[in-house]
C-alpha cells in the first residue's frame, strides 16, 4: 500500500475515490484499528465516529487505486448460546442441552457491532480482515464476514484476505499488507467445536449440581455449583496435591553433620547416605566418625559446567514467571501483556512457540533496544560482540516468541505491573540471544570413619545471559583450597534429628505447568480456568500465590472421584483437545467430532447423575442443610410463617414449614419493606438494593419473582448466569391494583433501552427519598427529581402530549422553588 493523500470531509472521501475500489478493513480492538491506519496512512488518516471509529484514507491496492475504510470489532462480534426455549432451569431436563441446537447472538448487542459493520461493508470492493493471528481470531474473521461478505460489491477474483502480522511495528504491519493471504476455516471450525462442547457439556452438568446441590445445602457460598471440561480438572490438580498433603505421614529420620573448617571458612558438608531412618544405625555412624577425629580430603575435582541461555519466551513462560517472581496472578498478567501490545511495546503475547523462526529480525528488535537507559548499553554490547543464535525452543508456526517492540522506559510506560512485564519480557529476549553462562564447579570428597562426605563449591567465569537476567544466576560460593591426603580436624559431629515434611501447595506456576502437560486449556485460556475456580469458591489464593482448595472444591472433587473420575481427570480433555486440533489442521470434521464427543459425555452425564447419592453423602458431611441455615426475613404467603433469609451465596428465601426454596435477585442487600404484602398470594414483600450511590433499589415478591402469574411478562436478570435466575419483580408486575406494579409506578418508557425488545420503563424509586428519582426497570439509567421534595407520587393522569404518567412532587417549605412559595406540583417529567 502506498498512501497518496488524506481528507478533511467524508465527501472528499467518496469523490476521490469513484475511480478506484474501496477497502474495508478490520481490527479485533479500536486502539489496534487506529494504530494500524496511522502506520499505512503515514499518520494522515481522517477519522469518524460511528457505532466504532472508522479510519479512512487513500492509496493502492493490488496496483489499483484505493479508498479505505479501518474500523474494528470489541472481540468476538458473536457468542454462542441456547434457543431461549431452553433457558428455564426449571423447564428443561438438563440432558436435553446435549441434542439442543445452539444459536449465535450478538455478543455486545449495546454495542451495535453487527450493524456498524453491515453499515461500513455496503459497496466496499474488498476486505481485509486485521484480526489477531490465532485461532480465535481466525474465528473472530469469520463472524465478521457473515456481516460483511454479502454487502459487498461483486468483482472478480479473490474478495476477502487475511493480514498475518505479530507485533504492531510499521515493518510488519506494511509486511503484513503486502503478504495478504486467506482467512482458516478449519481453524474457525475449531474455535466452534471447543465452544458448543463447553457450552452443553457445562451448561448440563452445572445446572443439575447447582439445583440439586443449592435445594438441600445452605451454606456453599457459591453462586453455581459449576462444571467445566477444563475447569475441573484444574481443580482436580489443586485438590489431588491437598489429598497428598493430608494423607502424608511423616517420618523420623536422622543425618550425621561433621564440622570442619579450613583456613577459618567452615565447610557445608553433603552425608552420602542422605539420611538413614534408623536412629540406632545412624548413633553408629556418629559414633564412628567421631572416632575418627578427622576427615581426609581424598578427591578434589574441579570442571567448568555451562548454564544454557534461555529459549525465547511464551505465554506459559510468562504467566509462571509473573505469579512466581511478580506477584501477579495469570489472568492480569495476561491483561497487561495484552495491553503492552496494543501500545505497541510487545509483540503479540499469545503464543505457545518458544524459538525464534528462522526469518525472525533478531539483529532489528537487538538494535531497538540500544537506546534504552537501562539496558541500552548491554545491548549496544551484544550487539559489537554478537549475539549468540538461540537454542532450543519449540517453533509450533503460531506467532514468534514474546519479545519488546521498542525501547520504553519506566516513566514512558507508566510504571507498575506494566513496567516490570516489559522489563521482563525485554530482559528475557536479551538473555535469550546472549551467551551461556560458565562456571567453575568444585567438589571435594572427604573420607572419615568409615563414611564419604562432600563439599561443593562455585564460582562464575563468564556471567553470560546472567548478567542481563540476574535472577538467574547462581551463587558464587567458592571452596577454600584443599589438598588430596589434606587431614582437617573434626570439631564436632551432629546426630541431626528431622521428619519428612509433606508437599506443600500447589503454586499458580506450578498449577501452570501441570495444565501445559496434560494439554489442558491453551496458552490464552489458562488463565481464565484458573480465576474461573477461584470466582466460583473452589480454591483460594493464598501466601506465595498458592492455590488452596476449599472445601466446596475438596468435596466436588472426591465426589466426581466416587462416581466417574474421568469427570475430573485431564487425560478426557486433553483427549478433546487433540481432536480440536485435528480440526484445525483440517485432519477431522468438525460435525464428527461434536457429535461423538457429545454421545460420551451424555453416557457420563447420565450415570452421574444415577449415581449422584455418593457426592450427596460427601455434602451431607461438610455443610448444613436449608433447615438449619439463615435467619427469619419476611413471611410465607402459604403458611403464614417465617421464612429464612440465607445470605450466603446464592441468597435465597426458605420456608422450613412448606419445604419450599425461592430465590431472590443476587449481588445486593435484601431487606423487609414494612410488612407489606403482595395482594396476589400474600406474601410479605422484600426490597432489593444495589450498593453504591446510585444503586437502584425495586420491591419484590418472593412468589412472584420465582413464579410469574402472567405469560409473557418481562424478567430481570438471566435465566442460567452465575448467581442469577430471571424473575419478575414489582416493577415489571402488569396488575392494576398492586400499588406497587408496573401498572401503578410507571412513569414513562426508557430513553436509554432504544428499540430494544426488552425496553424498559422508568419507576419510581419507593425508598430513595431524600434525593427522589425514577430508575429504569431493565437497564442501569436513571432520572434524579427535583432536590428538597418531602414527598414524589405518581399520578393516575397521563400527559396529553406524550402519554407519560404525571409526578405529583410535594416541597418541603421554604425550599420551594415554584412562585409565590407554592409546594405542590403536578407535571410530566418527560
Amino acid at each position: 500500500i502506498v498512501h497518496q493523500s488524506c481528507h478533511g470531509a467524508g465527501l472528499g472521501h467518496r469523490e476521490k475515490s469513484i475511480m478506484g475500489v474501496t477497502v474495508l478493513m478490520v481490527a479485533e480492538k479500536p486502539s489496534l484499528a487506529q494504530s494500524i491506519a496511522e502506520i499505512l496512512s503515514g499518520g494522515r488518516c481522517h477519522s469518524r465516529r460511528g457505532a466504532l471509529e472508522v479510519h479512512e484514507f487513500d492509496g493502492t491496492f493490488r496496483g489499483q487505486q484505493a479508498h479505505f475504510k479501518m474500523t474494528s470489532v470489541i472481540g468476538h462480534v458473536y457468542s454462542i448460546d441456547f434457543p431461549a426455549q431452553y433457558n428455564s432451569w426449571d423447564k428443561t431436563d438438563p440432558v436435553d442441552l446435549f441434542d439442543a441446537r445452539t444459536v449465535k447472538l450478538e455478543a455486545n448487542p449495546k454495542a451495535h457491532v453487527c450493524d456498524h459493520l453491515q453499515r461500513e461493508s455496503k459497496g466496499c470492493d474488498y476486505l481485509v480482515l486485521w484480526l489477531d493471528c490465532d485461532r480465535e481470531g481466525e474465528n473472530i474473521c469469520f463472524e465478521v464476514m457473515d456481516n460483511t461478505v454479502d454487502r459487498l460489491r461483486q468483482v472478480s477474483g479473490q474478495q476477502v484476505f487475511r493480514a498475518k502480522f505479530s507485533a504492531i511495528t510499521a515493518p510488519e504491519i506494511r509486511a503484513a499488507m503486502s503478504n495478504l493471504g486467506e482467512p482458516n476455516k478449519n481453524e474457525a471450525l475449531a474455535v466452534d467445536a471447543r465452544q458448543e462442547l463447553d457450552l452443553k457439556v457445562g451448561v448440563a452438568f452445572t445446572r443439575f449440581q447447582t439445583r440439586f446441590f443449592q435445594g438441600k445445602y445452605g451454606n456453599l457460598d457459591a453462586s453455581v455449583i459449576s462444571y467445566g471440561p477444563c475447569q475441573t480438572p484444574t481443580l482436580n490438580f489443586c485438590v489431588e496435591r491437598h489429598q497428598a498433603i493430608i494423607s502424608f505421614q511423616p517420618q523420623p529420620f536422622w543425618q550425621v553433620r561433621p564440622q570442619v573448617s579450613k583456613a577459618g571458612t567452615r565447610l557445608e558438608l553433603e552425608w552420602e547416605k542422605g539420611r538413614v531412618f534408623d536412629m540406632d544405625v545412624a548413633t553408629v555412624y556418629c559414633q564412628m566418625v567421631r572416632e575418627a577425629k578427622k576427615l581426609v580430603v581424598r578427591e578434589v575435582v574441579e570442571k567448568e559446567e555451562r548454564k544454557g541461555r534461555p529459549p525465547g519466551l511464551n505465554t506459559v513462560e510468562l504467566l509462571k514467571y509473573a505469579s512466581a517472581s511478580m506477584g501477579i496472578g495469570p489472568a492480569h498478567a495476561m491483561q497487561t501483556a495484552e495491553r503492552l501490545y496494543i501500545m505497541g511495546y510487545i509483540s503479540y503475547p499469545r503464543t505457545e512457540s518458544s524459538a525464534y523462526p528462522p526469518n525472525f529480525d533478531i539483529a532489528g528488535t537487538l538494535s531497538a533496544q540500544r537506546s534504552h537507559p537501562i539496558w541500552g548499553a548491554y545491548a549496544s554490547a551484544l550487539q559489537q560482540q554478537g549475539v549468540s543464535i538461540p537454542k532450543g525452543g519449540t517453533d509450533v508456526g503460531d506467532h514468534p516468541p514474546i519479545t519488546p517492540v521498542r525501547a520504553a522506559s519506566e516513566a514512558e510506560i507508566g510504571g507498575g505491573d506494566m513496567w516490570r512485564v516489559y522489563e521482563y519480557v525485554a530482559r528475557h529476549f536479551l538473555g535469550s540471544i546472549s551467551p551461556d553462562a560458565v562456571y567453575r564447579k568444585t567438589r571435594a570428597t572427604l573420607v572419615g570413619g568409615g563414611e564419604t562426605f562432600y563439599a561443593h563449591g562455585t564460582m562464575a567465569v563468564k556471567p553470560g545471559f546472567t548478567s542481563i537476567m540476574p535472577w538467574r544466576a547462581s551463587a558464587n560460593e567458592p571452596l577454600p583450597p584443599l589438598q588430596e591426603g589434606e587431614a582437617l580436624p573434626i570439631a564436632e559431629v551432629e546426630m541431626y534429628a528431622g521428619k519428612t515434611s509433606p508437599p506443600d501447595y500447589l503454586s499458580e506456576s506450578e498449577l501452570i505447568t501441570l495444565m501445559e502437560k496434560h494439554g489442558i486449556g491453551t496458552d490464552a485460556s489458562i488463565p481464565t480456568h484458573i480465576n474461573n475456580i477461584c470466582e466460583r469458591n473452589y480454591v483460594s489464593i493464598q501466601s506465595g500465590r498458592r492455590v488452596v482448595p476449599t472445601e466446596l472444591g475438596i468435596t466436588l472433587i472426591k465426589g466426581y472421584q466416587l462416581i466417574d473420575p474421568e469427570l475430573c481427570k485431564p487425560q478426557v480433555r486433553a483427549h478433546v483437545e487433540q481432536q480440536i486440533s485435528m480440526i484445525a489442521g483440517g485432519k477431522a470434521d468438525k460435525g464428527s467430532v461434536v457429535v461423538h464427543t457429545l454421545d460420551q459425555f451424555r453416557q457420563k452425564f447420565m450415570f452421574f447423575v444415577m449415581k449422584i447419592s455418593r457426592m450427596d453423602s460427601l455434602f451431607e458431611a461438610s455443610f448444613s442443610p436449608l433447615s438449619s441455615s439463615g435467619k427469619p426475613l419476611s413471611k410465607c404467603g402459604k403458611c403464614r410463617r417465617y421464612m429464612k433469609f440465607i445470605s450466603a451465596r446464592p441468597s435465597r428465601l426458605y420456608c422450613p414449614t412448606c419445604e419450599d426454596l425461592y430465590n431472590l435477585p443476587q449481588g445486593g442487600s435484601i431487606k423487609l419493606y414494612k410488612e407489606l404484602t403482595c395482594p396476589l398470594d400474600g406474601f410479605e414483600i422484600v426490597l432489593f438494593s444495589l450498593s453504591g450511590p446510585d444503586g437502584k433499589t425495586y420491591p419484590l415478591c418472593p412468589f412472584c419473582f420465582n413464579y410469574p402469574p402472567f405469560e409473557g411478562v418481562s424478567k430481570v436478570g438471566v435465566e442460567g448466569a452465575s448467581g442469577s435466575r430471571s424473575g419478575m419483580p414489582c416493577s415489571l408486575c402488569p396488575h392494576p391494583s398492586c400499588a406497587h406494579s408496573l401498572a401503578n409506578q410507571g412513569v414513562t418508557p426508557c430513553p436509554e433501552c432504544g428499540d430494544s425488545p426488552a425496553k424498559g420503563t422508568l419507576v419510581l424509586d419507593p425508598v430513595s427519598a431524600p434525593k427522589w428519582r425514577l430508575d429504569c426497570n431493565r437497564c442501569s439509567f436513571l432520572v434524579y427529581l427535583p432536590p428538597n421534595l418531602h414527598s414524589a407520587k405518581v399520578s393516575k393522569e397521563t400527559c396529553e402530549d406524550c402519554c407519560s404518567r404525571l409526578l405529583v412532587l410535594d416541597w418541603k417549605k421554604g425550599s420551594s422553588p415554584l412562585e409565590g412559595g407554592e409546594t405542590s406540583l403536578t407535571g410530566c417529567v418527560t
